[in-house]
């Protein structure tokens, strides 16, 4: 694994930074957690776990307007899910408030803050700005002082404290930091530290009408809980120079940070400002709909923990960003439900198939395998009778080169069963659909024993008709369909990109055997693919089934080769 962050720790404990190592996960509770946090505290927990040290739980929460207690629990729930524990080190921002105003009141002290009266509108126009010309150079329009800023430090004191009693109005003043209005990182340009806000927090109620900015709160959160290590994705390397700045202003423990490539991944938005946007406006059914990138989302859609793990430790730590090809998730999630899931028979899109020379009303009950990566999960039996359900793909009229299914003259084996020749096939005398296939059975190739076996080029699964259960199933493609769905045309949004066939629902039928599954109970529906017992049930008592992903299918292939899709 790339692994250039346990070079920094080394070096930090070789030369005495830090005798220890203390990490910390310190999510905003203001949604629920994507695969892209699995990441970050994959990175935060293993690290703190290869030095023999801890990792801290803690939710920034700082913006009251955004953040709920239900997100809290949805994240705790996600990372245990995942396979994490933190033990009793779990910390809130907002327990932090009385420290954090004092050592804004010790900042102030120094003369490096400041009470502001401009407007939000106002100090985003003195801040100036970083223009990138035509020729891909990076132009500065340095900012100018806000006309508050050498206000007396007496002054500003009396100010803040005011802020704090709740005397002015929201919006009317601030608190920021005096750095530098001409710096060339934009941020250091005398950044917010409090605005006031008067909103009820999931946590203090309505103790405080003024909150700290996110860059003043986080790193003296860490320098409070003595964080060694503050990794975080490479967006906030440009942040870094101001979570020193504030560590080294308010004389607190000296916290490093160290930014990693965030998670990229295809086919997928990888923001939680987005997900909430699919959410609110009703793309998706929720936060954890299947087709949402939330650990949530993937665990109903049928994801194991050890895949996403292992996908994770596959891809390591690298420091500059990259795309990683969904794909590559996918194959370590078949790699772990191949050697896990119960293999049962399913008929996604039915077709009856009438064994002519089988005794009406005789069942017999063949033996299959569970799963033959794992020979402990032994057999079951299903029952096999004169009308079976076969899937619609499996017969064809005018097959193509290649085609070594059914159709009339072909025989084909049924899965822990015998041969069956195709003998003709009914149609629907209105629409001229095919609505049944007719065949014979050889009784002589129970078992696969026959001596004419070997030119038996295709297997095909089945279901008794008598005994099918009816299930839905609930289909799923990318919710993006393209690669890059954040890369759109001027005046277009990445909502342009949802791919509106990304859900179709089903009648299918089951062995009956399936009529047992649990909620988050995993399958592979043999030829088909792998599906989940999903926790919905439809009014009529169908169980509902989601697919995961499917198996890959070489005659699909082959049609895309031919032109023929």
């Amino acid at each position: 694994m790339n692994d250039f962050i346990s070079i920094f720790i080394e070096e930090d404990l070789k030369n005495g930074r830090f005798k220890s190592v203390c990490t910390r996960f310190p999510p905003e509770p203001n949604g629920w957690l994507h695969i892209g946090h699995c990441k970050a505290f994959y990175v935060d927990f293993s690290m703190a776990e290869k030095f023999g040290g801890v990792c801290n739980l803690r939710f920034d929460d700082t913006n009251p307007e955004k953040e709920d207690i239900s997100y809290v629990e949805a994240i705790k729930r996600d990372i245990k899910w995942i396979g994490y524990d933190w033990g009793d080190r779990e910390y809130y921002a907002s327990d932090y408030y009385e420290y954090l105003y004092n050592l804004a009141i010790d900042i102030i002290k120094k003369g490096h803050a400041y009470v502001d009266d401009l407007s939000d509108e106002e100090i985003s126009e003195y801040r100036g700005t970083n223009i990138v010309d035509k020729n891909a150079v990076t132009v500065t329009l340095p900012g100018k002082n806000s006309p508050y800023r050498d206000r007396s430090i007496e002054e500003n004191l009396n100010l803040f404290q005011r802020m704090r009693a709740g005397e002015f109005l929201d919006g009317s003043r601030t608190l920021r930091a005096k750095i530098d209005m001409t710096h060339p990182n934009l941020l250091m340009r005398d950044p917010v530290m409090y605005r006031i806000r008067r909103k009820y927090h999931y946590r203090t109620e309505n103790t405080w009408c003024i909150y700290p900015m996110y860059d003043f709160a986080h790193p003296l959160s860490d320098a409070k809980e003595r964080v060694t290590h503050s990794l975080c994705s490479i967006e906030y390397e440009i942040h870094r120079p101001l979570y020193d700045w504030f560590i080294r202003e308010a004389e607190v423990f000296p916290s490093r940070q160290i930014e990693f490539a965030r998670l990229n991944l295809t086919h997928t938005v990888m923001s939680k400002r987005w997900l909430l946007q699919l959410v609110q406006e009703k793309y998706v059914s929720g936060w954890d709909d299947p087709r949402m990138p939330t650990i949530a989302g993937l665990r109903r859609r049928g994801y194991t923990a050890e895949a996403i793990r292992n996908f994770i430790e596959q891809i390591g730590i690298a420091k500059n960003d990259n795309m990683v090809d969904i794909s590559f998730l996918e194959y370590c999630l078949r790699q772990d439900l191949n050697k896990k899931s119960f293999r049962v028979m399913v008929a996604l899109k039915p077709l009856k198939l009438i064994i002519e020379n089988w005794e009406e009303g005789t069942v017999e009950y063949l033996e299959a395998v569970n799963n033959p990566e794992d020979p402990a999960m032994g057999t079951r039996t299903v029952p096999f009778s004169r009308e079976l359900w076969i899937e619609q793909d499996d017969f064809c009229v005018q097959p193509l080169p290649k085609y070594y299914r059914l159709f009339v003259g072909n025989a084909v084996r049924l899965r822990y069963g015998y041969v069956v020749t195709c003998t003709g096939f009914d149609t629907d005398p209105n629409s001229g659909a095919v609505v049944a296939v007719r065949c014979t059975y050889d009784p002589a190739t129970k078992g696969g024993n026959a001596s004419d076996n070997k030119k038996i080029k295709s297997t095909i699964h089945w279901l008794s008709a008598q005994y099918a259960i009816p299930i839905d199933v609930r289909i799923y493609e990318y919710l993006f369909a393209v690669e890059r769905p954040m890369d759109v045309e001027p005046g277009m949004s990445f909502i342009d990109n949802i791919n509106k066939n990304s859900l179709e629902t089903v009648r299918a039928y089951a062995e009956p055997w399936v009529a047992h599954a649990q909620v988050g109970d995993k399958f592979q529906f043999e030829r088909l693919g792998y599906f989940v017992r999903d926790p919905d049930t439809n009014p009529d008592g169908t169980a509902v089934f989601n697919k995961t992903i499917g198996l890959r299918d070489t005659w699909a292939k082959e049609i895309k080769k031919q032109g023929k899709a």
